[in-house]
């Protein structure tokens, strides 16, 4: 059904986020890397290339140089073939000096985009999840069910419901009301201690969504879950995608069934990572049929000179030189010296790991070199002295937190452009 409707896909890019600091300090929330060689962006983006929907534009604003780098490189599609593109689009300042003000603002700055492009369907998602999803499919139950707007949802435990939109329906996937992150909210049908949530992803039909955001824009509001949705309940059909019947090709048994994680703040971020790793993952990043597109890779191979590593990945250009890893992530171009120790943690691009440090339950972002016989994650009151701490104990160390030492390693290039940053690489991933 879907593949007779010319579908147009805004993807809400200009997250600040602010709870993933201090990795955002320098880039936005869809920027930060994810595992070996992503970032957040490419789920969604993979997802609805994944699902033959080309026509992408990326709306940022919050620090997004290296969110467009990234797209440049990584995202360029043919302009041989109509109507297949990835474009970002930053605040264009149409009607006036404003930034955007909220997604649904964002959408209205750009309405001339639907106007001249004009789709029957315009999928609005977001772009700070990690998940697998043939929007293809929610497009088919939209057209289906005869909705003229449809919410992609997720069942999500009563004490998260502060975070997300929640939605009752009733027999037949109505949408009954939409609330955006309400402080208490009653169970779900069935459950005592779910809600249903809005994951951020819509689908429109293009001309209800042109005189939706025309109307928002008369009476001043700004946001779809906060203004536009609850106020099209009454006057429109809504209709909630169970996100639980999404079927991906190439998905393991042994997966999470409909796996989705909204990695907003650093436990969620952290946690997440480590959901994709071992033999048997809840989320398995490799998936021939239903690939998460990444960077490509010009880096030189991992080097493995000695060393003891259990269920960790290891980026192209990396060195692990007689060190012990133990669900350890490196990405692009890390060395870790003889007689460290990783235990749970993150290491991020062109980044040292000194002689005999420890670090534990950390997230390490680029460009640091730990000094030899350092201690992060063992101490966490002298590590609040310093960085960041979770209340579950993580500890985040900034970019550039550890200037470089006068020795340079002959395994790293320190001509690298900055640019390459994120552009991680294909994994090596050792499970003993």
């Amino acid at each position: 059904m879907s593949s007779n409707h010319k579908v147009l896909a805004f993807v809400m890019a200009g997250g600040e986020g602010s709870r993933l600091h201090p990795l955002t300090a320098s880039r936005c929330k869809p920027a930060v890397p994810f595992n070996g060689k992503h970032r957040i962006v490419d789920f969604v983006l993979s997802n609805l290339v994944n699902s033959e929907i080309y026509s992408i534009y990326l709306l940022v604003q919050y620090k997004s140089q290296s969110l467009i780098e990234h797209i440049r490189q990584s995202w360029t599609m043919t302009r041989f073939i109509p109507h297949h593109f990835v474009t970002v689009v930053p605040p264009q300042m149409r009607n006036g000096p404003e930034w955007f003000q909220g997604t649904a603002d964002a959408v209205f700055q750009n309405i001339h985009l639907i106007e001249s492009f004009k789709p029957d369907i315009v999928a609005v998602f977001g772009a700070d999840h990690v998940y697998r999803m043939d929007v293809r499919q929610m497009i088919d139950f939209h057209v289906k069910t005869g909705a003229q707007a449809s919410v992609a949802t997720i069942p999500v435990r009563l004490d998260q419901c502060d975070q997300f939109g929640i939605v009752e329906i009733d027999d037949e996937h109505r949408i009954t009301d939409f609330i955006e992150k309400p402080g208490t909210t009653a169970p779900m049908p069935g459950s005592n201690t779910h809600a249903l949530a809005s994951m951020g992803n819509y689908i429109f039909n293009a001309d209800v969504l042109l005189q939706a955001l025309h109307r928002m824009h008369e009476t001043g509001d700004t946001d779809f879950g906060k203004h536009i949705l609850p106020s099209m309940v009454k006057s429109h059909k809504l209709v909630a995608y169970d996100f639980d019947t999404n079927s991906i090709p190439g998905t393991e048994p042994y997966e999470e069934h409909a796996y989705w994680r909204d990695v907003g703040t650093i436990d969620a971020y952290f946690d997440a990572h480590f959901d994709t790793l071992g033999a048997a993952p809840k989320f398995r990043m490799t998936n021939s049929r239903w690939p998460i597109y990444a960077s490509p890779d010009q880096a030189e191979s991992a080097q493995i000179e000695n060393g003891v590593i259990n269920r960790s990945i290891v980026g192209s250009g990396c060195v692990v030189d007689g060190a012990s890893l133990d669900h350890a992530m490196l990405r692009r171009s890390v060395l870790v010296e003889r007689n460290a120790r990783l235990e749970h943690c993150i290491v991020m691009e062109r980044s040292r790991i000194g002689t005999g440090a420890q670090v534990r339950r950390a997230i390490i972002d680029q460009d640091n070199d730990v000094p030899p016989q350092e201690r992060i994650g063992l101490d966490l009151e002298q590590d609040r002295k310093r960085f960041q701490v979770t209340e579950s104990g993580i500890v985040v160390v900034p970019s550039g937190f550890f200037p470089p030492r006068t020795s340079v390693s002959p395994f790293l290039s320190v001509e690298e452009p900055a640019q390459l940053a994120a552009d991680s690489v294909p994994r090596i991933e050792v499970v003993t």
